[in-house]
């Protein structure tokens, strides 16, 4: 490990030597008054360049990071409730604070802080939803797979009842078509996509940017469906010290931390650190198997930036050890094997991660810019599952070049190179107890390269209509050259109603047993279709939304409708044989047709309230049948209510989901005991939590499913793991019941400058 440590930093270092693109950092505060002092971050706040769409968003402690635009120098800041300041930037500042007022409309009413946690950039080309740190601050959101639970866009389900595998959902498809990133480097596919999002801890993260639809060809063309960045809390606008502490009456305890130094005006760098247990495993269903896997999970972050108006540099290198044991209760961490004491799995991954970005601005106005992006990813897995042994390792690098040149104020042009190289290997092999030894059914070495070039060219006609065209080709070592073009467009009808729509295409290579390991926790023979193709879909969709004024409060409307429609689809089939898990090339239609109604106020002061409701029209070609999409609801309601007390010393969050019925393959070809119903039933999630804050101290208690809804009998055939009917694989809903809470936050926050 340190051996491949010790190559990835070599290689990312060396260029640090390229300009970087001039940057403005700053904070948006509120104006003091009698009971609070000037200086308190406005998370959410929007800034912007007058007279073009180049924006930010605040994060949860008011601190903003925006691209700087030539011949532009005024700056809106902006938040409801609040009147919009215009300041005057000088071309040699790098940091500036904004301090807006309260809107004269408030009348009496103060509230010191508040910001809606979820927002749409009203100014952004791509619908995309901003989930802010203080969204985040709602759920026990202890790592990624957590982050969505107020979100009706996202659905974030298990993969299966023993591993604790879990997947997320968008636009009625799986996360294998949602292009996830971090801090906008492609990450978390092939061996991270399984249990991937769970090695993101909530408390890293800044925000979460969450778009719909093929995005921007710039970072590749994998998002079919839709595209998740998470970026990282940066030395320069987090915390100098954060403490996070987290116990549940699940066994669960966690504790996270990160400290910033800002070494001179140029130069900071911050450590983040992340440490995990579950031990109290819980069987609610009686079935002698663990409802949750034991966790034990570490992992740390060092990141250093050098920012000035002429060079940005930024680099970091992160490392996660996880060990995940599940299985029957008998089995335990020091069994010799996985089969002597009861089923048992025990997994061990370890994770190292390492990046470099960097660019810069330059020609005769600096109208053109450049920029290189680094990322390297070492994953190690060495599982056993009842009999199965997998262990695989996967190498990636990946690279971006960026050319951006302005030709002139309406029209920006975008053009680079790109590099994606992944080596696997794997070992799939069945212990066989009447001989003792170990058979092996997959030993394979799987290499992708993947160069690629693209151009994308934005024309913006003042704040009103904006167009993005892009086009990208790609080279796969297996699969040939593939086409990619992709088109958005923005449109302001009036100020407060505007119209988006997209339209393009998407690829992504699948490597099956890699995304789909977790299979292997299952009696199912798992069945790999030789000169499987490259996934190809179609997406296009139309987003509109509407600011409606009602009283002095806002309401905001959001309306879409999105369809995926596959060229070519690699197929998980569960219908066909009862005895298998088969995936081959789709011979017929594949299609998700999406529909979404939301609406956001805030009806009395400090009190908001999102509901939402979303159709789902999902069908595939399964075994020659065009079928429903199984194990996925038809539909889903979603209701949030967050009151802040005057001064936010209270805060109390409720979320209730309600997920819609849906289809279960077919169980029929086994004995009465183990057969299940073909469909279930719709059924309610409940999560509340209450938060005290203090000074700097901040202390919640919470409750996560209070309905107690969950899937009984979740795993088919529990009393005989090593029969040929154990499944886990027939998950749709939960498999916990109610769990109890408790966590604090302290937080000692940047001092102003």
């Amino acid at each position: 490990m340190m051996k491949h440590l010790t190559i990835l930093i070599t290689i990312l270092l060396i260029p640090a030597f390229v300009v970087a693109q001039g940057r403005l950092e700053g904070k948006v505060m509120v104006a003091g008054n009698d009971d609070a002092p000037d200086g308190e971050g406005l998370p959410g706040a929007n800034v912007v360049w007058a007279g073009t769409t180049v924006g930010a968003s605040a994060n949860a402690a008011g601190y903003f990071t925006i691209k700087k635009v030539k011949d532009h120098n005024l700056l809106v800041a902006s938040f409801v409730g609040y009147t919009t300041d215009t300041v005057v930037v000088d071309p040699d500042t790098d940091y500036i604070e904004i301090i807006l007022e309260e809107s004269s409309m408030l009348d009496e009413i103060r509230v010191i802080g508040r910001a809606t946690g979820t927002h749409i950039d009203r100014k952004a080309t791509i619908a995309t939803v901003n989930i802010t740190g203080a969204e985040l601050c709602k759920a026990a959101c202890c790592n990624l797979s957590e982050s969505f639970v107020t979100n009706v866009s996202v659905d974030v389900n298990y993969a299966d009842a023993a591993t604790g595998a879990k997947q997320i959902q968008l636009l009625g498809l799986a996360g294998s078509y949602v292009q996830i990133l971090t801090e906008n480097i492609p990450s978390m596919y092939g061996l991270g996509a399984a249990y991937g999002l769970s090695y993101i801890p909530g408390p890293w993260m800044e925000s979460i940017q969450v778009s719909k639809g093929t995005s921007s060809v710039r970072n590749g063309n994998e998002s079919i469906t839709g595209q998740i960045n998470v970026e990282y809390k940066k030395p320069v606008t987090s915390e100098i010290l954060f403490v996070n502490g987290f116990v549940s009456d699940a066994g669960k305890i966690e504790s996270n931390a990160n400290a910033s130094l800002r070494l001179n005006p140029y130069w900071s760098t911050m450590l983040l650190g992340h440490g995990e247990t579950q031990s109290g495993a819980s069987d609610h269903n009686k079935d002698g198997f663990r409802d949750e896997p034991d966790v034990r999970q570490y992992s740390f972050m060092n990141r250093w930036d050098y920012l000035s108006d002429n060079l940005t540099f930024r680099t970091g290198i992160k490392y996660m050890n996880e060990e995940r044991i599940g299985g029957q209760f008998d089995y335990n961490r020091n069994s010799p094997n996985t089969w002597d004491s009861g089923y048992g799995i025990n997994m061990a991954t370890e994770r190292a991660e390492a990046f470099t970005k960097l660019g810069g601005m330059f020609g005769p106005d600096d109208n053109m810019s450049l920029g290189w992006i680094q990322s390297f990813a070492f994953h190690e897995m060495n599982a056993w599952l009842g009999y199965n042994k997998y262990d695989a390792t996967q190498k990636s690098y990946y690279t971006n070049l960026l050319y951006q040149y302005f030709p002139g104020e309406k029209h920006t042009v975008d053009a680079g190179v790109s590099y994606r190289f992944d080596h696997y290997d794997e070992l799939q092999g069945i212990y066989r107890p009447l001989t003792g030894h170990i058979t092996t059914n997959i030993n394979s070495e799987t290499v992708e390269s993947v160069p690629g070039v693209f151009m994308q060219y934005t024309y913006t006609d003042s704040a009103k209509v904006t167009l993005l065209a892009g086009v990208r080709y790609d080279f796969y070592r297996n699969h040939g050259a593939q086409f990619t073009p992709r088109l958005h467009l923005r449109y302001e009808i009036t100020p407060h109603i505007t119209l988006r729509a997209s339209a393009g295409k998407g690829y992504r290579t699948v490597h099956v047993l890699a995304e789909n390991m977790y299979f292997l926790s299952s009696s199912r023979q798992m069945v790999i279709a030789d000169n499987l193709d490259i996934e190809e879909a179609w997406n296009a969709g139309i987003n509109m939304t509407g600011y409606l004024h009602i009283g002095k409060r806002e309401l905001r409307v959001t309306g879409e409708a999105y369809r995926t429609s596959f060229v070519k689809q690699i197929v998980i089939d569960l219908d066909s044989d009862i005895d298998r898990v088969s995936f081959y090339n789709l011979d017929g239609k594949s299609y998700s047709n999406v529909y979404q109604l939301e609406a956001q106020i805030e009806p009395v002061t400090g009190l908001d309230i999102t509901a939402a409701w979303r159709w789902n029209d999902v069908k595939q070609t399964i075994g020659g049948e065009l079928r429903e999409k199984p194990l996925a609801s038809r539909y889903k309601g979603l209701l949030t209510a967050s009151y802040t007390t005057r001064m936010r010393k209270w805060q109390v969050d409720c979320t209730l989901q309600y997920n819609g019925p849906g289809r279960i393959p077919s169980t029929m070809a086994n004995p009465e005991p183990y057969r299940r119903a073909d469909h279930f039933s719709a059924y309610p999630v409940l999560n509340a939590q209450i938060t005290k804050y203090f000074r700097k101290w901040s202390v919640y208690i919470g409750a996560e499913n209070i309905t107690g809804s969950r899937q009984h009998d979740a795993i088919i055939a529990a009393n005989d793991p090593f029969g040929p009917y154990y499944d886990g694989s027939m998950i749709y809903g939960p498999v916990h019941g109610r769990k109890l809470f408790a966590g604090f936050r302290f937080a000692l926050d940047r001092p102003q400058n």
